[in-house]
């Protein structure tokens, strides 16, 4: 399992019956969890800011029992990121995905040479945001406009506004299929693509039918010599099996590493898994 255990301002200090406390730079969120599957008690020994509640008919809402910004930051290692409180329990940042951050600016880093990285379905932009701190030019590409512009604060946050960064609302399939009749390469692509979801303009997106496509255009678009391409997803319906085949049919000669993201839960010898990510890199 890949551990993201570097972190200050964000842990996870317990996890019981659906649900897991987290403490976010001091700030406690109660939201469910559905691996959580043990009972370790309660949590009414906690001064919780926020409990994410679930509705019957889907989706739910957020209830403030303490006084609770409407954003504030949390920062890992010398990166910035905005946090607020979202709609389906999400906080606009994913802490686990921190060692696929070091990962990333560890790679650019030592590269000894100008890296181009495509940031597909990129959310608020953290890998974006720690891909520039380490020198690279990024393009991020994601449907929603709002999630583009959480990006650009978490850009400016961390000073990286003058950095050569491209932001784009658009369509992943088309935007790659487009890139490929440029002829336009990548030295690295990162893509977190959702279980489900709609393109700008109302494309249909499905991971377990789609992926498998996605990940052969993006091989096209990738540098012979490309540096790394990694890949996300939070699907049940995706084993890591599945995951693993699908990278090793399209980058057959490719180091290839697919592996579970966890977390540490505090005072404990348990970790939470929190979703699988598939590494491949030419080194």
């Amino acid at each position: 399992m890949l551990v993201s255990n570097n972190w200050q301002d964000y842990k996870i200090l317990k996890t019981s019956k659906g649900m897991k406390l987290e403490s976010w730079q001091n700030i406690l969120l109660l939201r469910p969890d559905p691996v959580v599957t043990w009972d370790l008690g309660g949590f009414d020994d906690y001064k919780i800011n926020a409990i994410y509640y679930r509705s019957n008919s889907g989706g739910g809402h957020w209830e403030n029992k303490l006084k609770t910004p409407e954003s504030w930051i949390v920062n890992y290692q010398d990166l910035k990121f905005l946090i607020k409180e979202m709609g389906f329990k999400h906080t606009g940042l994913f802490p686990e995905q921190a060692s696929n951050w070091d990962l990333e600016m560890d790679l650019i880093k030592n590269a000894n040479r100008d890296i181009k990285v495509l940031n597909l379905f990129a959310y608020t932009g953290a890998s974006t945001v720690a891909c520039l701190k380490a020198g690279a030019s990024v393009v991020h590409v994601d449907s929603s406009k709002g999630m583009i512009e959480w990006a650009k604060e978490n850009v400016k946050l961390n000073h990286l506004e003058d950095k050569p960064v491209r932001f784009l609302i658009d369509d992943v399939f088309k935007f790659v299929k487009r890139e490929i009749r440029r002829g336009n390469k990548y030295d690295a692509i990162i893509m977190d693509p959702p279980s489900y979801g709609r393109g700008a303009n109302g494309e249909v997106w499905s991971l377990e039918k789609d992926l498998d496509e996605l990940v052969k255009l993006c091989k096209e678009l990738l540098n012979d010599n490309f540096l790394f391409f990694i890949i996300n997803t939070y699907s049940t319906n995706l084993p890591n099996l599945s995951l693993e085949n699908i990278l090793k049919i399209n980058f057959p000669k490719q180091n290839i590493l697919v592996d579970d993201l966890c977390l540490p839960i505090q005072n404990s010898n348990l970790y939470l898994p929190c979703g699988i990510t598939g590494r491949i890199t030419n080194e």
